[in-house]
């Protein structure tokens, strides 16, 4: 087959500025890592906490390596199940205050197999516009119809309700807190219109979980509202600072996914390592509670700042802080510039945000130092007066 389709691919993506490449980055993961011989300031990490590096997370990876090995060896339904596995479900279900959980190999895969083990023809998914792309993969994937309501707006999400009971099941999915932008779900308003109108809801919380409530379990935490949510999703790899997804939520809730969700049925059983790492890191979400507490005086500090020197940080209510800056092509110039300042902030480009909607997206850390912050500050400052941002 003739594959020159894909060098004229690749051609456009580069014309139309969309095209992307990896950025291989040395050292230890941490705030602080090594580019092109260089060390570099990174605020373009989901290492929320600082976990990922963590002496303590480390020692109990390594640990199980030695105890354990370094792969699991096979999916979970053939011979995959460890007895890590289980306990840090035991782990997850206890943290969350559910019955159960279960693990997938990454939180993209979780909501696969959620989706496509809870819903089918005949349901409908009501998604919020914004949604990360799993949920409307999954949603794709179930065979159930997709209908997507206006980011945050209740007045959409109930119109599609209202019009939505003659189907079997109505399943509303959202964020908690949304990747690109920063905000969070109005989770009290959502489970208010599931009762209402008699809908099984489902909560990505992905970038919450850890960072938000009084005890690090999440947005639904943060509202009051964990009880009023049928299906908890989250990571391991964000706050928890590991790799991988998870389910909390009912007993049989579990069973069903195991035994339908075609991305835990058919992958390989997350390494011990992982495990016990997440193990570890829940523990000090759950006992270290100055982590979160540092984690939002930086990231608010951060917004008030950047907002008072002329930045628009969008509607953030969180350490994910967008700075709106609309075409494409300056968007690019700026990130560039400040990588060349010694900062590596990222450039959200379409198709991951709206055309016209291009930002540099901050993400922060408890492990950022206050001089840290300050220094990005600055060199935002300049590189803002310098392009006509601010």
């Amino acid at each position: 087959m003739n594959m020159e389709f894909i060098t004229k691919e690749l051609t456009l993506l580069k014309e139309k500025g969309l095209y992307r490449k990896l950025r291989p980055l040395g050292g230890r993961q941490g705030v602080r890592m090594e580019y092109e011989g260089r060390e570099i300031l990174l605020f373009s990490s989901n290492d929320y906490l600082g976990l990922a590096s963590n002496e303590k997370v480390q020692e109990a990876a390594k640990k199980a390596i030695d105890q354990f090995g370094c792969g699991a060896g096979a999916s979970r339904l053939v011979s995959g199940t460890m007895l890590l596995h289980e306990e840090l479900e035991r782990k997850i279900a206890s943290f969350k205050k559910k019955e159960s959980a279960l693990l997938f190999t990454s939180g993209f895969m979780a909501n696969l197999g959620i989706l496509q083990a809870v819903a089918e023809r005949g349901d409908i998914i009501i998604s919020d516009r914004l949604n990360h792309a799993s949920l409307l993969q999954g949603a794709a994937l179930s065979g159930a119809k997709l209908k997507r309501y206006l980011h945050k707006d209740m007045k959409s999400l109930e119109k599609i309700l209202a019009s939505a009971q003659g189907y079997k099941k109505r399943i509303i999915v959202t964020d908690g807190l949304f990747s690109m932008d920063g905000d969070l779900a109005p989770l009290p308003a959502i489970t208010d219109l599931a009762q209402k109108y008699d809908a099984i809801t489902m909560v990505d919380d992905a970038h919450g979980t850890g960072v938000f409530g009084e005890n690090g379990r999440g947005v639904a935490e943060h509202f009051g509202v964990e009880d009023k949510i049928d299906i908890h999703m989250g990571t391991l790899s964000k706050g928890i600072g590991s790799l991988g997804g998870f389910m909390a939520g009912s007993s049989e809730l579990r069973e069903l996914i195991i035994n339908k969700g075609g991305s835990f049925i058919y992958t390989t059983a997350p390494p011990p390592p992982i495990l016990a790492a997440s193990i570890a890191a829940i523990d000090i979400i759950q006992n270290e509670p100055l982590l979160r507490r540092s984690l939002r005086e930086k990231y608010t500090f951060l917004r008030k700042e950047l907002n008072r020197i002329g930045f628009n940080t969008m509607d953030s209510e969180s350490q994910i802080i967008p700075i709106l800056i609309g075409e494409t092509s300056k968007a690019m110039e700026i990130s560039k510039t400040l990588m060349d300042e010694g900062f590596l902030v990222p450039a959200i480009r379409p198709p991951t945000v709206p055309q016209g909607q291009s930002r540099l997206r901050l993400s922060l850390s408890a492990a950022h130092s206050d001089r840290d912050i300050d220094d990005l500050i600055a060199a935002l400052q300049r590189v803002g007066k310098k392009t006509g941002n601010i």
